[in-house]
């Protein structure tokens, strides 16, 4: 494509939402950076918009890294684990990172989804009402070719108690690398997370089985535009989101969540 806003945000490219936050009332979303000021802006903002309605949603996607063959690594400067884990986490209210950046967050592994569980209350302890950790490298009841994702909201009552919905996600592997899932995860989990707010299991669901439908969508068509016995590259593994509208608006539920 022949431009771009930015690809990577930075402090000055916030500074353009600053001057036009009054289009953020409701929902401010945030991704991938690799600067420390850019963050430190977004709490800046996000505070200060919270103050002005204290309705705001702010989404934080804290992408620092992943894990390949069982190896976390950072894909970000190191230095902005702190800034996430002290400054930006205690003011998101949905959180989504994959296994390796809860993780970092906390300083705890996961190695059974009981260790999962433990890191999301520990994420709630930071902020968070909701954590849903994408991905994980956990054994899936349903078998090796399924992806675990485990989700958490919590929320305290008008006389003190709380109350904690949790959920896990089994979904089909797709053998593909994918630019913009997480993303797209995000804001998903926004929408129907906005349009079922006391409800986490068929948030996730709306969710994930909009993923599958584009995923399944785009694979299909890179398959056609590579040819038969080639690999697709990762220009025809786009997302198909356009093609895809009518899922994302309203997915047929192709993926079922299970209370835990």
């Amino acid at each position: 494509y022949a431009a771009f806003l930015s690809k990577t945000k930075n402090s000055k490219s916030v500074h353009e939402i600053r001057l036009q936050r009054y289009l953020l009332v409701f929902y401010f979303p945030k991704g991938y950076t690799r600067d420390t000021s850019f963050l430190a802006m977004v709490v800046d903002i996000v505070q200060e918009l919270k103050q002005q309605n204290s309705n705001l949603v702010y989404v934080c996607d804290p992408v620092m890294g992943d894990k390949w063959n069982g190896e976390g690594s950072m894909y970000v400067p190191k230095d902005l684990l702190p800034v996430y884990r002290d400054k930006v986490v205690p003011v998101a209210d949905i959180i989504t990172p994959n296994q390796f950046e809860a993780e970092l967050l906390t300083g705890r592994k996961i190695y059974t989804e009981k260790d999962a569980l433990e890191v999301m209350d520990m994420l709630h302890a930071m902020g968070p009402e909701t954590v849903v950790i994408t991905s994980s490298d956990l054994q899936a009841p349903l078998g090796n070719d399924y992806l675990i994702a485990l989700g958490s909201h919590r929320k305290t009552k008008a006389d003190g108690t709380r109350i904690t919905q949790r959920i896990r996600v089994e979904s089909p592997k797709v053998d593909a690398v994918f630019v913009g899932t997480g993303d797209l995860f995000a804001a998903m989990l926004l929408a129907w997370t906005h349009k079922h707010p006391n409800n986490l299991k068929v948030a996730c669901e709306k969710t994930v089985s909009a993923m599958q439908h584009v995923l399944q969508r785009t694979i299909k068509s890179a398959k056609v535009q590579a040819g038969e016995g080639n690999k697709p590259n990762s220009a025809q593994l786009e997302l198909r989101m356009v093609q895809s509208k009518k899922d994302i608006e309203n997915p047929e539920i192709i993926v079922k969540a299970t209370v835990l």
